[in-house]
């Protein structure tokens, strides 16, 4: 474990074995304790950094930004990267973190050998997605307002359902709910699926990905991921999808993941 000061913001940074590097980009709410199992079939296959984000748990400090942006995020991804001598790397993003990965992918090509998106929370590719996503961002921005120290958990409760919230031990509820102060940021902030300014792409700015690119979905999540799936795979040229059993939280590890990792990690 490791303390990386990238952009004025000391991240808390993990790191398992040797070879090309990987790097895991966690979701919202979340940190890199809650992929400390998957980290570790990772580094069977490489160099695995995992890392807390901006404003998240162990990232959290007196210096953290009371907005955080999608640029932000993007900006540490690549900063850390290139401190820890990375690139380029397989990076694998989990919701939040698949759009940050997507967007890494997109400004910073030299940066990423591999793409691996666990149902990216892009909600910006149809006016039914939207309207789904800002429903919930209202919702979830009211129940924070109210009660800061439950944001993660409306986070959890809205977007994914109230038994997706009970249903999780309560060691890894007491994990997600650590990162309040993330969410907080993040709902403040622009570009990112909790933003009132989410992140829209134009015509031709993802065919400019060039990595080789895994798009993975949940069987049980909610149709916005399946269609946002489905509308990146069709513009990334060569990318591909994968349906698992289950719901959001993909394993980092899947199978798929691994086997795609294995044909295309440089």
């Amino acid at each position: 474990m490791a303390r990386i000061r990238v952009n004025g913001v000391d991240l808390h940074v993990e790191e398992r074995g040797r070879g090309a590097p990987i790097l895991g980009i966690h979701g919202t709410p979340s940190s890199a304790a809650l992929w400390a199992d998957a980290a570790e079939r990772l580094a069977e296959r490489g160099r695995c950094l995992t890392y807390d984000r901006r404003g998240f748990v162990r990232s959290a400090g007196a210096e953290a930004d009371a907005a955080t942006s999608l640029d932000d995020h993007v900006a540490d991804a690549a900063a850390l990267l290139d401190q820890a001598d990375a690139t380029p790397a397989a990076v694998v993003g989990r919701s939040t973190g698949g759009l940050i990965a997507l967007e890494l992918a997109r400004r910073h090509p030299e940066a990423v050998s591999a793409l691996v998106l666990l149902e990216p929370a892009l909600f910006t590719t149809d006016a039914a997605a939207r309207a789904w996503a800002a429903e919930a961002r209202d919702r979830i921005a009211a129940t924070a307002a109210e009660h800061p120290d439950r944001a993660a958990e409306a986070v959890f409760r809205v977007m994914l359902g109230d038994e997706a919230w009970t249903g999780l031990p309560a060691d890894v509820r007491g994990a997600f709910a650590a990162a309040n102060g993330g969410v907080l940021a993040e709902l403040a902030g622009d570009g990112l699926d909790l933003s009132a300014r989410p992140r829209r792409y134009e015509a031709g700015e993802l065919e400019a990905v060039r990595a080789p690119t895994l798009v993975v979905v949940a069987e049980s999540s909610p149709e916005p991921l399946h269609r946002a799936a489905g509308w990146i795979v069709d513009r990334i040229p060569g990318a591909r999808r994968s349906d698992v059993a289950g719901g959001h939280l993909i394993d980092p590890a899947d199978p798929a993941v691994l086997a795609f990792l294995d044909a295309h990690a440089a």
